[in-house]
């Protein structure tokens, strides 16, 4: 059973989140993704972070009655800021051997993992997918920043768009539609006064004017 993780600040979430992540579902066949509210992330401080409990029911309410899509959280009820390594770990336990995991990132993330707690573990423990928005970046803009970064020895195989290697997991590339929209702009509009109605899901649209976020 192919699933992945998909993790992140959600602040808050929009639909260029929802088209991303249908179409690596399809492209990879995931039965089903985890999406993952972060409580502390430790990447990402800022005072403009609205409350978890409101990013998570956010999430939420954007797949109420969709299948294959499950809003989680771990990283809610955990004490502490949000490591990548530790969630990664209690879904392999949770799961089990049967489930074959694979993270999502965007390529910004992933050329900031260096950084991350543990990245050693995160590249043994599960596959990757680099989401690449556009035409960005393809896979030689990768080759020296993961040989000098993560480890030497992942081989590139052009068939399956995804870097290979003897002892850790697999780093597969992914090219998503490009979708003007970010959280960022969202806030700014909302700061603003402008309407943000099509750039968000009704539900995410009714919690952020109800509970008065980002103004």
């Amino acid at each position: 059973m192919k699933i992945g993780l998909f993790g992140g600040t959600f602040n808050p979430f929009h639909n260029g989140h929802i088209r991303i992540i249908e179409h690596v579902k399809t492209a990879f066949g995931l039965e089903k993704i985890f999406l993952i509210p972060s409580a502390t992330p430790p990447h990402k401080p800022g005072t403009d972070l609205a409350p978890a409990e409101d990013r998570f029911e956010m999430v939420k309410q954007s797949f109420k009655g969709q299948e294959g899509f499950v809003v989680s959280d771990k990283e809610l009820i955990r004490k502490g800021p949000s490591f990548t390594i530790d969630t990664i770990e209690e879904f392999k336990k949770a799961l089990g051997d049967e489930a074959d995991l694979f993270l999502l990132m965007g390529s910004d993330a992933f050329f900031d993992i260096s950084t991350w707690r543990q990245k050693d573990r995160i590249f043994e423990s599960i596959s990757i997918i680099v989401m690449l928005r556009g035409m960005s970046k393809n896979h030689e803009t990768f080759v020296s920043f993961i040989d000098e970064h993560i480890s030497k020895g992942y081989i590139f195989n052009e068939q399956d768009n995804g870097f290979f290697h003897e002892k850790k997991q697999t780093i597969y590339l992914c090219r998503v539609p490009r979708i003007d929209i970010s959280s960022t702009m969202i806030r700014e509009r909302v700061k603003n006064g402008k309407s943000i109605e099509g750039l968000v899901p009704a539900g995410v649209l009714k919690i952020i004017h109800e509970k008065e976020l980002y103004q």
